[in-house]
């Protein structure tokens, strides 16, 4: 085998690895260890204790009902729960809206500095043990309150992970591949909670003791992604609740849906560099694994190999026909990619075409977040992307 050849394999193990063949692996990983370990049930009294819901708002006011109907419902204790908005920088009816409500505390500063920002700010009016955290226009579930109180009677737990849903309706071709892949994610994160802890807490809903809340640099992207696994850093274990969940709408349009990849992806990016000191197996063992599998390999090498294999193949047909075949594959999978574009711009039906096109496009707005990154250097604050209704 020559050189052309070892990097052409290794780039094609490695896209397999990171798209399938980590969950494969982790499914496996976590099937031994429930047979041979017995899972620790130790668990703290369950105390309802007071719990603050943290909602992050920036010109929300055509949600600000809703949101406040879905707090209400919510199934804990009201006087236990206490509800803040923090709604730096909104110009709109928003704030003017939340006076109606008069157990709400808001807090508003006329500058926008981005969320990170804002939960700098936020953080020293709240005493309650735990923090919730929400986005005003994501709904969550009833339950969703009482579950996460419950993950934290594990003495090992700091920070509890929600689940992520995109509600998809028929308008929505264009991003119907956003739920599929979050049906995906969520499961690679239940599996590694099963197996060590999650990787990371997504904003729409994620909680943790509020002890542990780290002052974050303003201009970071991923606040959820870096403060739950710093608080995973001390040695405390993110836990995944699929019982919690919060459900928001998919994107507006595809256009929509790109500007949000490519910034979670630049997010991503910044990530990796400012928790590289989890890239060490050594001292973090799992868990480096876990980030290194999960996570790092989908924003840094894997969309640069993806690129680079197609004109590596080219180079590799005359060699033998295994080459010649995996050409006319990636020619394939590439044509269905295209195709789902196509029926996407005219709005036909046709999830399984879709699938191949979403995954082509997620990772080319992984390369594009190198250039968000350069241009949007020391910004915290983004542009919202518009959902639909």
């Amino acid at each position: 085998m020559n050189t052309l050849e070892l990097v052409f394999c290794l780039f094609a193990f490695l896209i397999f690895y990171t798209y399938l063949g980590y969950g494969l692996l982790l499914y496996f990983l976590v099937k031994i260890k429930e047979l041979f370990i017995k899972k620790d049930d130790i668990l703290l009294p369950l105390e309802l204790s007071e719990v603050t819901l943290l909602i992050a708002a920036y010109n929300e006011e055509d949600v600000v009902k809703e949101k406040m109907i879905n707090c209400r419902s919510l199934d804990y204790p009201k006087d236990k729960l206490k509800i803040v908005w923090v709604t730096d920088g909104s110009n709109d009816r928003t704030n003017f809206l939340l006076k109606e409500y008069d157990d709400v505390k808001v807090l508003y500063d006329s500058k926008r500095g981005g969320k990170a920002a804002a939960f700098n700010r936020a953080m020293p009016f709240i005493k309650s043990p735990l923090t919730i955290y929400t986005d005003a226009n994501t709904m969550l579930c009833k339950e969703a309150i009482m579950e996460i109180v419950k993950e934290f009677t594990r003495r090992d737990v700091a920070c509890v992970a929600g689940e992520k849903r995109v509600s998809i309706s028929d308008k929505q071709d264009a991003t119907a591949g956003e739920g599929v892949y979050w049906k995906y994610e969520s499961k690679l994160k239940e599996l590694d909670y099963r197996l060590y802890s999650a990787v990371g807490a997504a904003g729409e809903l994620f909680a943790i003791r509020t002890e542990f809340f780290e002052y974050l640099p303003v201009d970071t992207l991923l606040d959820d992604f870096v403060l739950s696994m710093r608080i995973a850093q001390k040695g405390y274990k993110i836990a995944y609740c699929k019982n919690a969940y919060a459900v928001e709408s998919g994107s507006a349009n595809i256009f929509e849906e790109s500007k949000r990849k490519v910034r979670i992806a630049a997010g991503g990016l910044q990530s990796v560099w400012r928790l590289r000191s989890l890239l060490n197996p050594f001292k973090y063992g799992v868990l480096s694994f876990q980030y290194i599998s999960h996570k790092v390999l989908r924003w840094t090498v894997t969309p640069i190999a993806l690129v680079v294999l197609f004109p590596l193949n080219i180079f590799l047909i005359g060699i033998s026909r295994s080459y010649l075949i995996l050409f006319i594959l990636q020619i394939l999978f590439y044509m269905t990619g295209f195709l789902g574009y196509i029926l996407m711009k005219r709005k036909i039906k046709n999830k399984l075409l879709f699938i191949p096109y979403y995954f082509l496009f997620m990772n080319l707005n992984v390369l594009r977040a190198f250039t968000y990154l350069i241009k949007n250097k020391g910004k915290g604050a983004w542009e919202k992307s518009k959902r639909s209704v």
